[in-house]
């Protein structure tokens, strides 16, 4: 079945949950890898958008001790850890719909 038959599929039927859960679709570039590959992928990517926020966290911290010290450096350190932290976390929590959309433009 092709990528865009099974989108058609899915849109008719009103079961979109199966492309917005992580890596849930099993077919496309997901389709060889088993349940336990998907379950390791999910979790990795869990985990690194927690290690990010907590560093979006850190740079919070970093943003109100230079606010309260009047150090702009410190302040422009915690404004790019935050950016830099959310983008990331961004991302990584996209990535599974990233790679099904490229992976069915070069069907």
């Amino acid at each position: 079945m092709l990528v865009s038959q099974h989108l058609v599929d899915l849109a008719a039927s009103g079961d979109i949950g199966t492309l917005v859960n992580g890596l849930s679709p099993d077919w496309g570039p997901f389709g060889k890898l088993g349940t336990t590959g998907r379950t390791v992928i999910q979790a990795l990517m869990a985990g690194v958008v927690l290690v990010l926020l907590g560093r979006a966290i850190l740079g919070a911290v970093h943003l109100k001790v230079g606010e309260g010290q009047h150090d702009v450096a410190q302040v422009s350190k915690g404004k790019k850890e935050i950016g830099g932290s959310l983008v990331g976390a961004f991302v990584v929590a996209s990535i599974g719909t990233i790679f099904t959309i490229v992976y069915g433009m070069g069907i």
